[in-house]
């Protein structure tokens, strides 16, 4: 199944308002209506899932622009689970692409995604930010469901500002000698990541049980977390973004 979403907010009379919004299954797109759903604090738009998806072959973009002074939360409802097809195939791929202007802002906070076994999903996150842009941006990777090996996965993180990376990383699970490496997830099943470029100053790295924090060279943290679940795996994501001060709660 191959998809294509486009979604414009834009800055009018000191509210942000969806401009374009256009979406196939098996991806909706859904605004928050109301005062609460466009205004001075941003719009919030949530993705929604009107099939079943990922499956092999399946091939999922989103293009995200929100202007100048324009501020978006993307939020998930539920957690995306990757299957495998019916035979042996191209790979599921997920793709959000965003562009965001002066002063804008977005925020993408995803439910999990889980890769069963014999699943193979690629997901890829590229977003160009003005020179006073913020971002964040949360992902957590589940291994496989309840007592099975997880299939492959490989997700790429590209964030640029003014063409300069900020953040440029891989992060594959599925391989059995990988997963096991202390230096990869050292025999956990979850990896959460969260990126928040919008720090206010320096930040300085630092580390605890099952996390880290790494500033990034530009401007921005990268915060990163290990578990046996994803309960496990959120609450030390979440004490790691702690350490790099106050973040501005979603809209």
């Amino acid at each position: 199944m191959r998809a294509r979403a486009e979604l414009v907010v834009a800055e009018h009379d000191g509210r942000t308002v969806v401009r374009r919004l256009r979406a196939q299954s098996p991806l909706a797109l859904i605004p928050r209506r109301g005062a609460a759903g466009a205004g001075a604090d941003g719009a919030v738009v949530h993705l929604v899932g009107s099939a079943s998806t990922p499956l092999a072959g399946d091939d999922v973009e989103l293009v995200v622009t929100v202007g100048p002074g324009a501020h978006l939360t993307l939020c998930g409802v539920a957690a995306a689970v990757a299957l495998p097809g019916g035979g042996p195939g191209r790979p599921s791929r997920t793709v959000l692409r965003c562009t965001v202007g002066e002063g804008g802002s977005l925020t993408h906070l995803p439910e999990p995604t889980v890769v069963t076994a014999r699943a193979h999903h690629e997901t890829v996150l590229d977003v160009e930010l003005a020179a006073t842009a913020s971002l964040h941006a949360r992902d957590i990777l589940v291994g496989g469901r309840t007592g099975e090996r997880p299939g492959r996965y490989r997700g790429t993180v590209r964030i640029t500002q003014d063409g300069r990376p900020l953040l440029v990383q891989s992060q594959e699970i599925g391989d059995p000698l990988l997963d096991g490496s202390p230096a990869h997830l050292g025999g956990h099943r979850v990896l959460g990541t969260e990126v928040l470029v919008d720090a206010p100053g320096p930040v300085a790295a630092a580390t605890g049980p099952g996390w880290s924090l790494s500033p990034l060279a530009v401007r921005g943290v990268l915060a990163t977390a290990v578990g046996h679940d994803a309960v496990t795996a959120g609450r030390r994501l979440a004490a790691a973004v702690a350490a790099a001060g106050p973040v501005p709660a979603p809209v």
